[in-house]
């Protein structure tokens, strides 16, 4: 028997949750293959068989583990399970797979819903209700897993047109208690340690995005075409960031005791909103990337937050942080510092808004920017004027090129 232990993570994690159980127990396990999932205070990693065998189970899931705890063990001198045999104990003859004939509620349950979009979480029943009886589905209060609306939701909510019910009863007042997850536990107490030991500071300013709107539509078919991903926002503003930190960089440094560490380079963590909670994966040298190159690494890293995929390098290490709080509708906000960064970047949502422009009202698509910065290390010379220098590169993309109004370089001015 073989004992499955909790492996060591990181230097300063001592526990761990048992999220779940890829294998039960009594199931026969091959050699490195995974057997459970184990979140700590900064990422989710698995945990694979040292040796084939019948697994048994010693943890139940949601549990905490210390380090060293044993997770399971394996008998490795189980017998491993023969194929399926026919009646006469011969391996049973492959049968010619043949199309199925599905029920008419199997086909509607697979049908895609055209009517529906992709932005909203719905079972494929729920989807078909929403479509057909043409309901709002901000009207439906999901009470599935992941905020997935079922079919009682839709029901409910057109049984009672008017009132969130979530597929409960009118007027319940139940309650219910969920036990912290690691991750919750580590983020609640970094904000209130990043609150509580910095002399923290927003400082607000307001970019017009039509430059930037106007390239993305002029060339984005072709970019996509060429890079085979889209072009999105965060790359302009990744990029920007990555010029204005050089140029600053108080902003791009932190207090380590009683010494100031600098950084000659820009790893620009990006926060993601998971299921689970807020992750920061972070992109290595912006300042050396293209941005094709920003483009693809926020998606595989999005991709790997969302899956509990993200490794404890890509977690750690950022000199800067950009979040992004207008893909929820977010107008205005002040975000945060992710320690131990000194300054964070607050994107919103972008707003049509009357601008006053060589004396005339203009329609322009405007943001809300909100840097947050620490002001023990960085003064307001240098918080707004990074801002400003980050606002003029996203006004002016061409600037992006090599941080210089190309008339000016060719002048030499």
């Amino acid at each position: 028997m073989i004992d499955i232990k909790v492996p060591t993570v990181g230097e300063s994690i001592s526990e761990v949750t048992l999220l779940k159980w890829v294998k039960n127990s009594g199931d026969y396990v091959e050699r490195d293959e995974v057997i459970a999932e184990l979140e700590s205070e900064k990422a989710t990693f698995e945990v694979n068989a040292e040796q084939a065998g019948v697994l048994k189970q010693s943890a139940q899931e949601g549990d905490t583990l210390k380090i060293g705890d044993i997770l399971a063990s394996i008998d490795e001198t189980a017998a491993k399970p023969e194929k399926a045999a026919g009646s006469n104990g011969t391996p049973a003859k492959e049968e010619k797979a043949e199309p199925k004939k599905e029920t008419a509620a199997a086909q509607t349950s697979q049908a895609p819903v055209t009517a529906v979009s992709n932005d909203i979480k719905a079972t494929p029943v729920a989807a078909a209700i929403i479509a057909d009886k043409k309901v709002d589905p901000k009207s439906v209060t999901p009470s599935g897993v992941n905020s997935k609306i079922v079919k009682s939701d839709v029901l409910a909510a057109l049984s009672n047109p008017g009132k969130v019910t979530g597929g409960k009863p009118l007027f319940s007042r139940e309650e219910r208690r969920e036990k912290m997850s690691q991750l919750r536990k580590t983020i609640s107490r970094r904000l209130v340690e990043a609150k509580n030991t910095t002399a923290m500071l927003t400082t607000f300013n307001e970019v017009d995005m039509s430059r930037i709107m106007d390239i993305r539509k002029l060339h984005k078919d072709k970019f996509k075409e060429s890079h085979g991903v889209n072009l999105g926002f965060m790359s302009f503003f990744a990029k920007a960031c990555a010029i204005a930190l050089q140029e600053w960089p108080a902003v791009n440094a932190y207090i380590d005791g009683d010494q100031l560490v600098y950084h000659d380079y820009a790893d620009i963590s990006v926060a993601v909103s998971t299921p689970r909670g807020l992750t920061v994966p972070v992109i290595r040298n912006v300042e050396s990337l293209s941005m094709a190159d920003i483009e693809k690494k926020v998606i595989e890293l999005a991709g790997k937050a969302r899956d509990n995929k993200l490794s404890m390098d890509e977690l750690t290490g950022g000199t800067f942080t950009i979040t992004n709080g207008g893909v929820f509708g977010s107008l205005m906000s002040t975000p945060i510092i992710n320690l131990p960064q000194s300054a964070i970047l607050g994107m919103h949502k972008i707003q049509e808004r009357p601008m006053a422009i060589n004396g005339q009202v203009v329609i322009k698509p405007m943001m809300y920017l909100a840097l947050s910065y620490d002001h023990r290390i960085i003064d307001g010379r240098e918080s707004v004027s990074f801002l400003v220098r980050v606002k003029d590169l996203l006004e002016n993309p061409e600037l992006l090129l090599f941080g210089k109004d190309p008339v000016k370089a060719l002048l030499e001015l």
